[in-house]
């Protein structure tokens, strides 16, 4: 198995063979999360106007916008994983459209398989990647808007590829360390509206869930679904 590590969107165009796009602060942290509490389905996409477009067509779904961290207007929630504590969606389908992380979903045109990866669903990304035994694995750290380095995703690919290795990895002291080198802006007073203390907590839950979100098409339409481990 060879395993690639790439980054940013341009690191998607280039993506091969099973492909997990990873996105920690905070896209597939929030959306394991609206698994978790009851979503039957979430619809990826890369742009606003398609995404008001799905909202009009199917007023019952939940539209999810954020655009340079801030929930975009018209939309129902934006991409905070607190901002949805105790709500319940069961059997809701969401849309879902954000600056990184469904950016890198559209742009991995070459992989030949894609699902989600964040620190909160790492183990079981290593564990469905072992069970698939892909020739190439791309692990695709999206970063800030998909245009900066973020060291949690690239911590959360680095992570996922010693699971797969068996390698040792200090991911505890690791993930410490996001707070003064990656999550500044979840400590700060003046950005708690944009991005809540709260959130950085929530997505550094290392391992929290037993299942990977694993992306289709489907004419012309991305959509994901849990899948158990």
């Amino acid at each position: 198995m060879e395993i690639r590590i790439l980054e940013l969107i341009e690191g998607a165009k280039l993506a091969e063979g099973l492909t997990v796009v990873i996105d920690v602060f905070r896209a597939f942290s929030l959306e394991c999360y609206l698994y978790g509490q009851g979503a039957e389905r979430i619809h990826p996409v890369g742009s606003l106007e398609e995404a008001f477009r799905l909202k009009s067509e199917h007023p019952d779904w939940v539209l999810f916008g954020e655009r340079k961290g801030a929930r975009v207007p018209g939309c129902e929630y934006g991409n905070s994983p607190s901002s949805i504590a105790g709500v319940d969606f069961s059997g809701k389908t969401v849309i879902h459209t954000t600056s990184a992380g469904t950016q890198g979903i559209v742009n991995a045109v070459h992989a030949s398989e894609i699902v989600t990866g964040s620190l909160v669903n790492a183990a079981a990304v290593a564990e469905y990647i072992r069970s698939r035994q892909p020739e190439v694995v791309s692990l695709v750290a999206m970063g800030k808007a998909g245009l900066e380095r973020a060291e949690e995703d690239l911590l959360c690919a680095e992570y996922i590829r010693s699971l797969l290795l068996g390698e040792a990895f200090p991911i505890d002291r690791r993930m410490e360390e996001l707070r003064n080198c990656g999550g500044e802006h979840f400590f700060r007073p003046e950005t708690q509206e944009i991005y809540p203390e709260a959130d950085f907590a929530l997505c550094t839950r290392r391992d929290a869930f037993p299942f990977v979100i694993r992306v289709s098409r489907e004419k012309g339409l991305y959509t994901t679904e849990r899948f158990a481990t």
